[in-house]
């Protein structure tokens, strides 16, 4: 066998073992099952909202008006409300030929979009409003964290550019808070903290914040501070 033959022989050898290595490492890096709701309303503030939870903790939000630029962060959502969300979409056979739109004229309220993802598969449901429960329970939750982020974005912008609009943007997260439309509030706890603790902001700013912050934590807060 003639050197050049013996190279050709070797080098085929290697791909073989390559194409027969590659397969097996592929399959067992399944990917995360990713659930996800969109919300589209022109007209409205905002007029996009996207929130995407992966089953093994990668969660992504992004909240804006339509010709704003995409722009998706991460933030952290609990195990628990992961697992939940999981579970009623499975309720729905994970969105597969599912119609829950209530069919009925009754106002715009946006077209939401829950959608199911893994490994390829794509499956998503559509509708205006939905009157079935674990559906209406899905976008409960999302509507409630898409919220609760956009509390947190106006805090802290609030903070930054306008602080003597930190109140007014307090007071409306106390009326989602006490109305129970935010499913994790203990995630606001470190941006009141730093208002309750932040001596450049105005005093009933900083004692509505800290009594928010009670109020998460469960704590009666002190007597004239609602």
């Amino acid at each position: 066998m003639t050197s050049m033959h013996r190279k050709s022989s070797r080098f085929l050898s290697a791909c073989c073992l390559l194409l027969a290595f590659f397969p097996v490492a592929h399959a067992g890096a399944a990917g995360d099952a990713v659930v996800s709701f969109r919300k589209v309303f022109k007209g409205s503030v905002p007029e996009f909202v996207e929130i995407r939870i992966g089953q093994s903790g990668k969660c992504t939000y992004d909240i804006r008006q339509l010709n704003e630029t995409a722009d998706a962060e991460e933030f952290d959502v609990t195990p628990a409300l992961r697992e939940k969300i999981f579970s009623l979409a499975a309720e729905l056979n994970n969105f597969k030929d599912q119609d829950i739109d209530v069919h009925r004229k009754i106002a715009n309220l946006g077209e939401k979009t829950l959608r199911y993802e893994k490994d390829g598969l794509v499956n998503e449901t559509k509708f205006n409003y939905t009157l079935n429960n674990a559906g209406g329970q899905l976008m409960q939750i999302f509507e409630g964290l898409a919220r609760q982020q956009d509390h947190l974005q106006t805090l802290r912008r609030t903070m930054r550019y306008d602080r003597l609009g930190v109140n007014d943007a307090l007071v409306n997260l106390q009326e989602d808070f006490d109305n129970k439309l935010l499913p994790e509030p203990e995630v606001l706890l470190p941006v009141l903290e730093q208002i309750g603790n932040d001596s450049r902001i105005v005093e009933i700013a900083r004692t509505r914040a800290r009594a928010i912050a009670a109020k998460i934590r469960g704590v009666k807060a002190p007597a004239g501070t609602s």
